[in-house]
């Protein structure tokens, strides 16, 4: 690794610099439309297009509960029964769409030779839990179910998602065991968000990093849960449930100087506790939303081969 350099009191990875800058020139993000339009401009600054032989294309499912928009990212070497991984993008459940997530989900599709079903779920304020939740989870349930229409392998179904959509992805998990919904081959949470007080550990720790800081999630949070009763639901909150055995073996990814670290890495320790299969990784020198960088530096690259690695011998 080359030398780090300082941000906000952190010693910090080189390949995040080029992320801080995009995030710098993106624009004020004071009002939610603000946040979201900046949201798309620091994405765009670090995407690039999908393969040119990647087929591509903005479907709209009819879910048990309302309709879903997805984007179904295919490979053009992607067998006729491929596994699929649904996946869902972070933004604090209140910014990001399936552009936002491009550059992420047709990575993780090139490089597992995975159909990737990217979810556009709605978003808080206007829709706050459990919309998202539905929107994931009756995503996973449609596939599942008409598994011909993406000529994929039911046996080989994964959820991924990072930050909010690790929260989605995990609460999916959940929900598929408890209603007896379909089986989950694997679940890659990364930097999830799953639902601690957000008082002591990395939330003080790094209250202050770049990237995320303790006050945004609490916003964030205020967005989305917005009755009491949510804050006891474990679909809202994934980290209270009561039981853990009988889920899906997880990968879940940290980065060091990110106030929601601890949120990931006592979810693998409840996920262990339960019986399930878990490797974890914390991304050193790393801030809240490093999948960015995978493009940006050797650093960035490490910690995307290590996901796509999992998912792949997760899948095989």
């Amino acid at each position: 690794m080359t030398d780090t350099f300082m941000a906000n009191g952190k010693e910090l990875h080189p390949d995040m610099k080029p992320m801080l800058d995009a995030r710098g020139g993106a624009g004020p993000a004071v009002t939610i439309e603000e946040q979201r339009a900046a949201w798309t401009n620091y994405s765009n600054a670090l995407s690039k297009p999908h393969p040119a032989d990647m087929a591509v294309d903005d479907r709209t499912l009819s879910c048990g509960h309302g309709e879903v928009r997805v984007r179904v990212y295919r490979p053009a070497s992607a067998a006729a029964a491929a596994p699929c991984i649904i996946y869902s993008h972070g933004g604090g459940f209140m910014k990001g769409d399936l552009d936002s997530s491009d550059n992420f989900a047709w990575g993780v599709s090139e490089e597992t030779n995975a159909v990737v079903v990217s979810v556009d779920y709605r978003l808080a304020p206007e829709h706050p839990f459990p919309a998202a939740f539905d929107d994931v989870y009756g995503t996973v349930c449609y596939i599942a179910e008409n598994a011909a229409e993406f000529s994929i392998d039911p046996s080989r179904l994964a959820v991924c998602g990072d930050s909010a959509g690790g929260n989605l992805s995990a609460a999916a998990c959940l929900a598929a065991r408890d209603k007896d919904g379909p089986r989950i081959a694997a679940q890659s949470l990364i930097y999830p968000g799953t639902g601690l007080d957000q008082i002591g550990g990395s939330y003080d720790e790094n209250a202050d990093a770049p990237g995320l800081t303790k006050l945004a999630t609490m916003k964030y949070r205020d967005l989305y849960l917005t009755r009491p009763e949510d804050h006891e639901n474990p679909y809202a909150r994934p980290v209270i449930a009561k039981n853990f055995t009988g889920l899906p073996p997880a990968y879940i990814h940290t980065a060091q100087h990110d106030p929601i670290r601890d949120d990931g890495e006592i979810y693998a320790e409840k996920l262990r506790a339960g019986g399930v299969d878990v490797t974890y990784r914390c991304a050193k020198f790393m801030i809240h939303g490093f999948l960015r960088a995978r493009a940006l530096g050797p650093g960035g690259r490490a910690e995307f081969e290590s996901i796509v690695s999992w998912l792949n011998d997760r899948l095989a």
